[in-house]
């Protein structure tokens, strides 16, 4: 029997795909990774965010609250028109 029978001819072709499909395994191993590492710098992101309002709303509520004592001092002092 020679080395081209169809055996030897399927066997070269099992080996090539199975070399393709050990390269694309790799290939979504990393792109796993990098998935995962977004992910987590996405997530970093949003933890931003959240503080970011959170100042946002003591910032606000300090500035309500300076303009609820100045109001008051101006009626004090009358110097609003009641």
């Amino acid at each position: 029997m020679s080395d081209e029978g169809p055996d030897s001819i399927v066997l070269r072709y099992l080996r090539g795909i199975d070399t393709k499909v050990d390269a694309l395994r790799d290939d979504v191993r990393d792109l796993k990774a990098r998935i995962t590492a977004v992910e987590h710098g996405l997530n970093a992101v949003r933890r931003d965010l959240v503080a970011l309002a959170e100042a946002d709303a003591r910032q606000q509520a300090s500035t309500d609250r300076l303009g609820d004592r100045i109001e008051r001092i101006e009626n004090r002092l009358s110097l609003r028109d009641a």
